[in-house]
């Protein structure tokens, strides 16, 4: 009997809700177009080219390029960071950003429509939104468009890797106990890096966090509480009726409009700015590097956030740090090289690309506590024993803000065979990634073997039948990684070979894989004791 009430539950409260977040056929547009000058007049004001020289040029502001900034204005230096993004504010009441359930174009940066999570399609206004769903023949990866990058719209959970995993990917480069002792809590500090309080934990938001946990430890598992960038003072007011609600409701992925997040915009650009030696220009996108006359030249483009051209322009700079994401700076090097206007790069540029291992789980079927999925996670398990490692991150249902039995986790499996290249097509002057299809099959598979043994030692059933799959995300990835790796591409601190005063600081050093972990404390540590060692060398 209480099987079948569960059962009755989700077909009551979710018929609707999921008929069109996970129906057959793609959603239609919005009812109503927005008005985003009125919702966000604030990504339409402020937009000016950057200057012509720079001594030191950073392209994109996600966890690298953050990091390289402040760290480079603290030394005295003056610094140019270039963002294709917009800079978004924060505000207790207002809707700043589009939410899963019905995005508009404040969502996706510039497109009519995306592939969503769960597999369908949504259409709405053209718009610069926070999103990339950067599109391949065989593969979809997303990623950050606006300024504090990935930062903005993850789901805010940070971990450490095991040395292990580490070791096997980075090991020979990088020494592990380095990053444990300095760097790692370095950026610990900086982002106030905490687990989900108790009280936060035993709120209804956060019934389906506590169900998760009860689920894996009916397995046999040990939940392991992880780290996290929210700001939990935001979510309780959400719970006080303080705010408008955000984390608690299952906004995360285009944004937390109530800063709900200790994003990098609240830390190291903030910083970096009220130095005064750093300066941050939107909705720039540098569409080429080079070298000219002794110096790194990078060509973009000013647009307003409705596509509008405003203003070409080419800046020099002495230095040249490539912080723009694993496919942003790799496309970069890889045309670079293509087109010979950085002729001395290696053949490992564009190389070692990778997922993280990334897949999407269910489970649905078990008890309901709550009336809303928040999105902070409150904890994660690990699991060697099978064919390729796995951890499965507690998660919520993009889309779904209400409870509704369903219990989804992020998995990220340790996979160190599935990889991926760029390639530039002249014939069209662009730069494509090579992927295996269904590459990231056996993530899946690993994942599935984990997630059903929890479905049967919890009375719970795998995926949400017939709305979701027990397992999803074949040839997608959040966590794309990889085509600039460290030791390969670039020395051991992220110095470009053959190109002194041009450097990668971001996911594009790790070779495809955190260590079956989420990459952004890696990236940050990395990003942290790379440009330390710039400084200190002064190049």
């Amino acid at each position: 009997m209480a099987g079948f009430n569960r059962r009755q539950a989700l077909l009551a409260l979710g018929g609707a809700t999921m008929g069109s977040a996970f129906g057959a056929h793609d959603a239609e547009a919005q009812l109503f177009s927005p008005n985003y000058r009125v919702l966000v007049p604030e990504i339409f004001q402020g937009l000016s080219a950057p200057p012509s020289y720079t001594p030191n040029l950073v392209i994109g502001s996600g966890f690298g390029g953050a990091i390289t900034a402040l760290r480079l204005a603290q030394a005295g230096q003056s610094v140019t960071v270039v963002e294709r993004g917009y800079r978004w504010p924060s505000h207790p009441w207002r809707a700043i950003f589009a939410n899963d359930t019905l995005p508009d174009g404040r969502a996706f940066w510039f497109r009519r429509n995306a592939r969503m999570i769960a597999g369908n399609t949504t259409r709405f206004d053209l718009l610069g939104g926070v999103i990339d769903a950067t599109e391949y023949p065989t593969m979809t990866a997303w990623r950050a468009a606006c300024v504090g990058g990935g930062s903005v719209v993850f789901t805010g959970v940070m971990i450490q890797p095991r040395q292990a995993y580490f070791d096997a990917l980075l090991g020979s480069v990088v020494p592990y106990a380095e990053l444990d002792r300095v760097y790692y809590p370095r950026v610990r500090q900086m982002l106030r890096l905490s687990p989900m309080p108790r009280d936060v934990y035993a709120g209804q938001a956060f019934g389906h966090s506590r169900e998760w946990d009860r689920q894996v430890m009916a397995a046999g598992y040990a939940p392991v509480p992880t780290d996290s960038i929210f700001n939990w003072d935001v979510v309780r007011a959400e719970t006080r009726l303080l705010g408008r609600p955000s984390a608690t409701v299952g906004a995360s992925n285009h944004g937390n409009s109530n800063g709900a997040k200790f994003d990098l915009n609240q830390n190291y650009l903030r910083y970096a700015e009220a130095s005064g030696r750093a300066r941050i220009f939107p909705g720039f996108e540098i569409l080429s590097i080079g070298q000219e006359g002794g110096r790194y030249v990078a060509h973009g483009l000013l647009r307003s956030p409705d596509g509008r051209q405003i203003a070409t322009q080419t800046i020099a700079c002495d230095r040249l740090f490539l912080a723009g994401g694993s496919i942003g700076t790799s496309h970069l090097l890889v045309k670079a090289r293509a087109t010979r206007t950085l002729p001395n790069l290696n053949e490992h540029v564009g190389a070692g690309w990778g997922t993280n291992g990334d897949v999407l789980v269910v489970r649905s079927l078990g008890r309901i506590t709550g009336l809303t999925e928040g999105t902070p996670s409150a904890s994660m398990i690990h699991e060697a024993r099978t064919g390729l490692p796995v951890t499965l991150e507690n998660w919520y249902v993009p889309g779904i803000p209400l409870n509704l039995s369903i219990i989804p986790s992020l998995g990220m499996v340790f996979d160190q065979s599935n990889r991926g290249s760029f390639a530039y097509d002249p014939q069209n002057g662009s730069v494509t990634l090579k992927w295996a299809p269904n590459g990231n099959a056996d993530a899946l598979a690993a994942c599935r073997e984990v997630n059903n043994r929890i479905a049967a030692a919890s009375n719970t059933i795998p995926g949400a039948v017939p709305f979701i799959g027990d397992v999803s995300g074949m040839n997608w990835t959040a966590h794309p990684l990889g085509g600039a790796v460290l030791g390969k591409a670039t020395d051991g601190y992220g110095r470009v070979v053959g190109h002194p005063g041009l450097y990668v600081m971001d996911g594009a050093l790790l070779p495809g894989s955190a260590g079956a972990v989420n990459p952004s404390l890696t990236i940050s540590a990395l990003a942290e004791r790379n440009i330390e060692n710039i400084v200190a060398r002064a190049g």
